[in-house]
């Protein structure tokens, strides 16, 4: 994302007080503008494919489209909007369900308000943000899928699955392209390249289908970067 900007954020929850309250927080902050409020989930996904927000802070209960399928839509339709999920809900299935739609991230609702603020920073220039208590669900979820299937190459090429291996561990782009000694442009062609062969759209979502698909481990997996 660009930082010379201000990071522009949609609200998706059907609580108007928490909305309201969410809304002035961030609103104290100079790089952060909030231009949208939604209250159910189709009416965030309207108003993803409209005002294009940089974040959509996605509550996961939401009357006539739940969050995680307003989240696949968004995702789906705007690859560059990026979606955080904000919900009272932290086992196991409601994180994996999440990250699987093509969320970026997950935060929990109790979270105070400095440091829901400070989480979206971090998010805004790693492109990942999971908390480590939920990052530990999502790995554990993401194993016992791993044992259930039957490793298969999915056509990436040995050096795509050393780059997903790569982002796995949180490499940047400048990372890869030294630890394969090329260009950071021939690393970006094949994060293409093994993104079209996933039918994903992005780092997130390629790592997450490359451990689905036993290509590689869950372990040592981290947050990852987007740069």
């Amino acid at each position: 994302m660009n930082k010379k900007k201000k990071i522009t954020v949609l609200i998706a929850d059907d609580q108007t007080l928490f909305r309201e309250g969410i809304k002035d927080v961030l609103s104290n902050e100079k790089w952060m503008e909030v231009i949208g409020e939604a209250s159910d989930g189709v009416e965030a996904v309207a108003l993803a494919k409209k005002l294009k927000p940089d974040v959509v802070l996605m509550d996961i209960r939401l009357p006539k489209l739940d969050g995680i399928s307003a989240t696949r839509q968004i995702r789906e339709t705007c690859p560059n909007v990026n979606v955080l999920m904000l919900s009272s809900f932290e086992d196991e299935a409601h994180v994996l369900d999440a990250i699987q739609a093509g969320a970026n991230g997950y935060l929990s609702k109790m979270l105070p308000a400095t440091e829901l603020v400070n989480s979206i920073k971090t998010f805004t220039s790693e492109g990942l943000m999971i908390p480590q208590q939920l990052m530990g669900k999502l790995l554990h979820g993401l194993r016992k899928i791993g044992d259930n299937n039957t490793p298969t190459q999915a056509s990436l090429t040995k050096t795509e699955i050393k780059i997903m291996d790569f982002l796995g561990k949180g490499l940047s782009n400048k990372e890869l392209a030294k630890e394969l000694n090329c260009s950071v442009k021939t690393v970006k062609n094949h994060l293409n390249n093994a993104f079209h062969k996933l039918g994903v759209s992005s780092r997130t979502e390629a790592v997450v289908k490359a451990i689905e698909k036993g290509l590689i481990s869950s372990e040592g997996t981290t947050i990852i970067s987007e740069e």
